[in-house]
């Protein structure tokens, strides 16, 4: 597994935006594929010892994934995203809020926007994250956000790194 690839991770607080910039050691067409398929997501969404469980995933302009991060005592942390633009193997963006596990969001929300290019086998993965507003924000960042996300990437690079040695 390649060791110098780029992550970077940067906060925006007057923008309530956090920008992610990952490389990995994978081809694009994987790479979009565990962004973007429920049955590779679950496999690595959640920094462990957590794990994620998705109830349905419709991955279209329009379309929703509810999924649930479970703790290893089986508290569900469930969150709703709905797809609002895709073109495939580029870019896709989406809307996220929490809800609860009857699907009553609690609002606000944030929009993700993911930018996917491959150069010399090395996939880059540009991620925007704006908040709608700075309480949730914070809230997000209080709550181990920056880690969280390291921690599942980690679990990301290591599925890749499995699918490529099968």
């Amino acid at each position: 597994m390649e060791t110098n690839l780029l992550f970077e991770f940067t906060v925006n607080k007057p923008e309530k935006t956090v920008y992610i910039t990952r490389e990995f050691a994978a081809e694009l067409p994987l790479v979009w594929d565990a962004f973007t398929k429920k049955e590779l997501l679950d496999q690595w969404v959640a920094p462990k010892p957590w794990s994620a469980k998705t109830k349905y995933m419709n991955f279209e302009v329009g379309g929703r994934r509810f999924y649930a991060m479970v703790s290893p005592e089986g508290l569900e942390r469930w969150s709703i995203q709905e797809y609002t633009a895709i073109t495939p193997k580029t870019n896709f963006k989406m809307y996220n809020t929490f809800a609860d596990a009857e699907e009553n969001r609690e609002l606000p929300g944030s929009a993700w926007e993911y930018n996917f290019s491959e150069q010399n086998g090395i996939t880059k993965v540009h991620i925007t994250i704006v908040n709608e507003s700075l309480t949730r924000f914070e809230k997000m960042i209080e709550m181990g956000f920056e880690l969280g996300f390291k921690m599942s990437i980690d679990n990301l690079e290591q599925l890749l790194a499995s699918l490529l040695n099968k």
